[in-house]
């Protein structure tokens, strides 16, 4: 497991923006929720910020 870690920084984005829909576990949410909570961010920031992660580190392997 990596020892990654996501840290919050504030970041403001620019630009158009376009509304989504997808589908998460529930108690995947009520994390993300206590996340941002706990970091008085907003449910959606935190969604961007782990996004944003997840692209900067993501390793794509052939089969």
């Amino acid at each position: 497991m990596s020892d990654k870690k996501l840290t919050l920084r504030p970041h403001k984005y620019n630009g158009e923006s376009t509304v989504i829909s997808m589908r998460l576990p529930k108690d995947m949410l009520a994390e993300i929720d206590k996340v941002a909570a706990d970091t008085g961010r907003t449910r959606n920031e935190i969604l961007i910020l782990c996004m944003e992660f997840a692209l900067e580190n993501i390793q794509i392997t052939e089969n």
